[in-house]
Formats: C-alpha cells, structure tokens, sequence
C-alpha cells in the first residue's frame, strides 16, 4: 500500500514518538531482555539518523517501527499513565496559583456591592501587580509600594485575618484559602475624613487638603454613607442586670465608638474614641445623614415617633431617623426583646406631594431581583412565602432600577432596557413606596410595622448644599416652598436636622481642625473600603480596615457582559508601568523563554542514548 506524501509523519512528529520512546526505553531498559533491549536501541538510532538526514519518509517508517516495539515491549504502565498525570495537574495546579496570585486573575462578581460600577455576572480581568509582588497563598508581599495605592481606585483583598463572615474557600476545590472582595479604596493610613452630603473631605498624614481625589468628576453619581446601621453594630452583655442587659457597646468601622450603661435608674452615655466629640452623632458626620423610608398617613400615626396633631396633608410622608444620641439614650426592647439601653434617635416628617414622588421614581435605584408568579424577591435569594412584596402585572422576569431606568436581565449579565410601556414603569404611589422601601431587600420584614422596629430599609437621606438629597439626586430643591418650611420649623427643635454645610472656611478651604477633631482618622498600615452600592454593601462600615497585607491588587478590564460598561472599570487608573509589573513580567518573560530553552534541549537530535 502506497501513501502520498501527506501521510507521513512530519520530521516534528517522528521527533516527539522519538523523545517519548527514548524516555520510556530509560525507564524500562532493566525489565527487558537482552534481545529486546537491543532491538529497541537498535529502532531508535535509525529513528534519530532519519530525522538528522532531514529523510521524512525514512523517518515515517522508523517512527512506525518505534511505536510498534514500543507498544509491544516498554508499553506505559497503569503506574506510568498516574505518576505523568499526577505530575501534568500538579505542575498545572502550581502555575495556576503562582499566575493567579502574583500576576493576574479572571475574576467573577458575586454581588451587587459594587454597583453600578460592577454588577453581578461582570467577569474583568484584575492585575496582582498594582501596589506590590504577592506571596502565594497568604496575606503579605514579597514587596509592596504604598505610593502606588490610588484613593477612589477599586481594589482587591482578601478576608484572612479579618472580621467577615463565611470567608473560608478552597482554591481549584484543593487548597485552603480565603475569599477575595472588590471595594472602592477611600482612605489611606493616615488620612482623616469627614462625610458631608454624600461625599467626603478630608487630609492625608501630611496635612495635604485630598478631597478632590476622594470625589472626582468621574464619580459624581457615588455617594457614600458612614454607616450601614445609624447604631452601628450592638454589642450587649451576656447577662443582665434585674433583666436589663448592660452595658451596650456600639461599634462602627468594626472599632468600639461609644457604651450605654445603666446606673442605677439613668442611663449613661461614653464616647470611647474621639471623645472631644461631645456626642455620637457628631462623629465623622453621622449627623448629616438619615435613614428614611415612606409611610402613608395611617402608618405615620401607627409606626412613627413623630406623630404631630398638625401633620400637613400629603401623598406619602418621608420619615428620617437621625441625630443618634447619647445624652437622651432610654430603655426599650430591640428586635430581640432584650430590654437594653438604647441611644436617643430623632426623628422628623416630611409630606410630600406627587411631584416628589415623580421625582423618586424618576431617580430609582434598586438592587437586582426576580419576579416570579407576581412576586419579587432578591436576585440570589431563596426566599419564598408570605415575605415577597407582590408585584401584580409585572412578566416573570429579572429586573433592576437604576436612575430611573428599568432593565430586564438576561442569560450571563446582559441587560437591556425596558421600554416605557413595561408594567414596572407604573406609576402610583404604592408602587414608588414599595421600590423605595423594599427596593434594595425586596422582604416585606422592612415594611412599616412597628414604633420600635430595628429593621429599616436601606435608604438613606442627606442635605448637600440646601438640596435634600434621596437615592443620590436631588428630590426636594432648596427653593421648593415644602423644604423651605420644613427647615424654619426644624429650626424650633431641640434636635433638628438641618444642613450643616461641608466642613469649609468661608474662603472655600478645607477647615483642618474641624475635620481633625470629628474625622475618622485611618489607622497606620490600613486603609477603608468602601461598596459603591452602600445600601448593598457590607464593607469597612461592617468588617473594618482592611489591612495593607491583605491587598492583592486591582481590576483593569471589564471583558462581559458586552455593552457601554466594557473595558476600564469607572476609576482613576493605576499606572501600567511600575515596579512590580515590570519585575513579575520579566521572571515571567525569564520562565517561559526557560521551559522553551529546556524543552528544545530536550529534544535536540543527536539524544543521548545507553545501551
């Protein structure tokens, strides 16, 4: 039988039957007899002259006869076939980490913590070379250069020796490790900060004014709250006191920040940092800010602290809790029913008319959720029962708000944009009170229920300049004739809450030594994340610094789903040239040129053959 020329082997491939019979016939010379021995030895110089005359169909028939002696006599072992593979996914498994570690990683978004800047299903590409060299597999660098850590950057951590929950994970189902988490980075050691209207002011160790790198233009639509809760987390006493629990401790940033105790009959009150304080709500701007939620008229009267005989008459009503206090801390039972000092919260109303809640709708934000069979609950979620919020005429479906544009999800991430005839887009004032309540956990537990509920929705209200600011934009105007009226009534108030300005000099210069002495100041080798979606964000407010071991590295690419957000994640870019980018891609460059070098060596005819 004739074969054309294309048949035959190329000189490559009689090449590698070369290399994988030579090795073979080393590993198993001793097990064979004299005459096979020979005859395979004999098989394998001929193989190698064919190759070296450049003789391809020589070398064919050689490479055949190789085989079939092969095949017959040194034929790899059950034995043989684990070791070569154990070997190949131990070698794969040791790249993978060292590249995923200290060089690059895909990396999936889990959450809606970052949005809109990063949503679930968002795959990018992120970079271990930003700030340093990782060490593989914990939390420390070979090296690390502080100076090239960016505010309002995004990075990347990882949870090892911090405080956050279900942090434990295994790397390619093989290796303990802890999860990594993707924040927004706004403070750096040293640096001391204060919140006002959404953004924050603030000075680096050197006393250098950084509030115009804490909020660039790029990120106008960002808004970040100091707290997730207004008390922070609550620490009480494992025992009580005549079936009082006492003292309490309320942390935020994950730090001891204030203690409740009962002394005999009173209450009394401590700051445990920044005592020159004077009280709570004064620290880092807490009182420029106020959880909100909208009740009807009925449920004002029912479920708010402030109930006044002369409420005006409006569609919805916007209540704000603020001003948390130590000075008119009082006994209450929490969500528990533990009957334990708590701090005096204020709390104020505002009717609003039909214009304002257009203008909540027309600026909604919500996390991602599913509706099915006309009920909504949380995308992720496995909740089912009489806890989902019905959504009556709304199609089975993914959805989600942002700035008042609705989007259905599909398969991967890929969203699209609803048109305005879409049931969600049904405006009444149940429907804006639902989204605006329940939009963000999508649970009827944070409906109004109760004066002493614990459980309120994660809105959150802010004056910036005279505006009165919801969901980031401003929903009631400084010139509107209703906050106008609002505000000289607050001002009668033991406890209002008014705007008190950004903490400038009349000359528009950041005032130092107000911001030093309510700021939150950073502490050394630590820095604050902070979840671009706050209201869906457990981040530095909850686990606390993040500490400079831990930081890995940052994103560069969004690569899925396609659309406007594709390519450079909405940051200030890190530099892509530095020195540890520059020193992980030449011992990268070094290794790859080294295993070609060797594995061309290795096959370099002549071969070195024993008999």
């Amino acid at each position: 039988m004739k074969f054309s020329f294309s048949q035959y082997y190329t000189l490559r491939k009689s090449r590698h039957v070369l290399r994988g019979a030579h090795q073979l016939y080393k590993r198993h010379k001793k097990l064979l007899s004299a005459t096979a021995a020979h005859e395979i030895y004999a098989s394998l110089l001929a193989l190698q002259e064919a190759i070296a005359e450049g003789d391809r169909e020589k070398a064919h028939d050689a490479a055949k006869k190789v085989e079939a002696l092969a095949k017959y006599h040194i034929k790899k072992t059950t034995w043989d076939h684990v070791r070569d593979l154990s070997f190949a996914l131990i070698f794969a498994l040791i790249i993978a980490v060292l590249v995923r570690q200290m060089w690059f990683e895909f990396y999936e978004i889990p959450t809606g913590s970052m949005r809109p800047t990063l949503k679930e299903k968002d795959r990018l590409v992120v970079s271990k070379t930003d700030f340093g060299i990782n060490i593989p597999l914990t939390p420390d660098q070979f090296y690390f250069d502080p100076d090239l850590v960016q505010r309002s950057s995004i990075f990347i951590f990882t949870g090892e020796n911090m405080d956050i929950r279900d942090v434990d994970t295994l790397y390619f189902y093989l290796f303990p490790g802890k999860k990594q988490y993707i924040k927004r980075l706004m403070g750096k050691p040293g640096d001391t900060l204060y919140f006002y209207g959404g953004e924050i002011y603030g000075f680096d160790a050197e006393g250098k004014d950084i509030s115009k790198e804490l909020q660039p233009a790029a990120l106008d639509k960002i808004e970040h709250i100091p707290f997730i809760h207004i008390e922070g987390k609550v620490f009480a006493s494992p025992s009580t006191i005549q079936g009082v629990f006492s003292p309490i401790v309320f942390y935020q940033m994950n730090e001891p920040m204030a203690k409740l105790s009962l002394n005999g009959s009173r209450v009394e009150g401590t700051l445990l940092q920044n005592k020159d304080a004077g009280d709570y709500a004064n620290l880092w701007g807490i009182k420029n800010f106020a959880t909100s939620r909208l009740l009807t008229k009925d449920q004002v009267k029912e479920f708010s602290e402030q109930n006044s005989p002369d409420l005006p008459e409006g569609d919805l009503y916007l209540e704000l809790r603020h001003s948390p206090s130590l000075e008119t801390a009082h006994m209450m039972r929490d969500e528990y029913q533990r009957l334990r000092p708590m701090m005096g919260i204020s709390t104020t109303i505002i009717p609003l008319k039909e214009a304002h809640l257009r203008a909540i709708f027309d600026t909604m934000y919500t996390a991602r959720f599913v509706v099915e069979n006309g009920y909504a609950k949380r995308y992720g979620s496995n909740q089912r029962g009489s806890s989902l919020p019905a959504l009556p005429n709304v199609p089975d479906g993914c959805y989600e708000f942002y700035y008042g544009k609705a989007y259905e999800v599909h398969w991967e991430g890929i969203t699209s944009e609803l048109p305005l005839t879409h049931p969600l887009y049904t405006f009444n004032k149940d429907r804006v009170q639902l989204f605006y309540n329940l939009g963000i956990e999508f649970d009827t537990h944070w409906s109004p229920r109760s004066k002493s509920q614990q459980l309120i929705p994660s809105r959150y209200a802010y004056f910036r300049r005279g505006d009165l600011y919801l969901m980031g934009a401003p929903i009631v105007k400084k010139e509107d004739p209703l906050l106008m009226a609002f505000v000289e009534k607050e001002k009668t108030k033991k406890v209002p809450f008014l705007d008190a300005g950004p903490p400038l000099n009349a000359d528009g210069t950041l005032d130092m030594e107000f911001v030093r002495k309510y700021g939150l100041k950073i502490p050394p080798k630590s820095y604050l994340a902070l979840g671009d979606n706050h209201a869906m964000s457990a981040d530095s407010r909850d686990f606390g610094f993040v500490p400079e071991c831990n930081l890995r590295g940052g994103p560069d690419f969004i690569f899925w789903p396609p659309g406007s957000r594709w390519g450079a994640p909405n940051q200030p870019p890190y530099p892509w040239i530095n020195g540890p980018r520059c020193i992980v891609w030449i011992i990268a460059g070094l290794s790859i040129w080294g295993w070609v070098y060797f594995q061309r060596r290795r096959s370099r005819i002549p071969l070195k053959f024993d008999k």
